[in-house]
């Protein structure tokens, strides 16, 4: 059997490959490098759909931090925005991080009952792409979150530069949509994403310090990162995931 990758967007595309699919969730701008991020530093990660749903979990977490934004908007009940600059300079994290966004969470919420599901952006693309092929999975979809309905320049570009080492381990693109995204963006800079209206939203409300460090931070992390039980855990090289349980032990 023929390996193969498509690439789509929206929140809602993850219905579409629930089966037979690994699936990976990106949203660059920000919500997935913030749950990597976090991770990465060690401390718990939950991405959920809605503030609602960031509350009644709270309700069963010691001390969470509750943080993202709710149509681009810091409201009551979020302690901080889904800023990835911030949540690698604090050091509170024995506290679990809640994320809620407008498109990324939504998108990785929507792909809970998928087979397995990871997350990537800027900074894990390249173990991210290892790592699907290591695993051997025989298809692949790459989801960026669609923000706005809008499939976004950054998230376009890391789905690209995975699918650009899935073709060359011999994965074929399953439609023109997704060849055309591989041939635009495959061989991108990080920066060519400036023309994304990700970054204008960043530059009009003075969070530029997300953008400077999104930007900096790239393939910077080996370690790839899957969504089990609702959590985001870290999968480091040496470790096989198992489909019943989140890894298996260290070869």
């Amino acid at each position: 059997m023929t390996k193969s990758f498509v690439i789509d967007c929206l929140p809602e595309s993850p219905a579409r490959y629930e089966n037979g699919y690994a699936v990976v969730a990106v949203d660059v701008i920000r919500a997935t490098t913030v749950a990597i991020t976090a991770v990465d530093r060690g401390r718990r990660c939950y991405p959920v759909d809605s503030l609602d749903a960031a509350i009644r979990l709270a309700a069963t977490l010691h001390y969470p931090l509750i943080a993202g934004e709710v149509n681009g908007n810091l409201c009551p009940g979020l302690e901080m925005h889904n800023s990835p600059s911030e949540i690698d300079r604090r050091s509170d994290i024995s506290r679990p991080l809640i994320l809620v966004s407008s498109s990324g969470t939504r998108l990785i919420a929507n792909a809970w009952r998928c087979e397995t599901v990871y997350l990537a952006c800027f900074r894990n693309s390249l173990s991210m792409g290892c790592r699907l092929i290591g695993e051997k999975h025989e298809r692949i979809a790459l989801l960026g979150a669609g923000t706005k309905g809008e499939f976004r320049q950054e998230d376009q570009i890391c789905c690209a530069w995975i699918a650009a080492l899935l073709a060359r381990a011999g994965y074929v693109a399953e439609d023109e949509n997704t060849l055309n995204i591989l041939n635009r963006w495959g061989h991108a800079k990080a920066s060519d994403c400036m023309v994304s209206s990700s970054v204008d939203y960043l530059r009009r409300t003075g969070q530029l310090a997300d953008l400077y460090f999104i930007l900096e931070h790239v393939d910077d992390i080996d370690d790839t990162f899957v969504v089990r039980n609702r959590e985001v855990l870290k999968i480091t090289p040496d470790m096989r995931l198992n489909p019943q349980t989140a890894c298996m032990a260290s070869e």
